[in-house]
């Protein structure tokens, strides 16, 4: 998860920011790993572009993607949430 730009960076390599297919697969792994488990907050828009390096609106198409799993749920004016099973 996550591990090969971090590993390009160390190397001195310029990271090329992930896909949105890509932190979509991320982020399922981390829901199915229970890192974020049901009823946690995920982080705002900002917080998981800067955390992936790309526009907030690439983020906003995985969370998109990730509502049309069912992994997550938006709660308008509070977030989005990692869904209860």
């Amino acid at each position: 998860m996550f591990s090969a730009a971090l590993v390009a960076e160390d190397r001195g390599v310029p990271a090329i920011p992930m896909s949105s297919g890509q932190i979509v697969d991320d982020l399922a792994a981390r829901i199915r790993s229970g890192e974020y488990v049901p009823g946690t907050q995920l982080p705002t828009y900002a917080s998981l572009a800067d955390l992936y390096d790309v526009s907030p609106a690439t983020i906003a198409i995985v969370i998109r993607i990730l509502r049309e799993r069912g992994l997550v749920v938006g709660v308008p004016g509070r977030g989005t949430f990692v869904a209860e099973s």
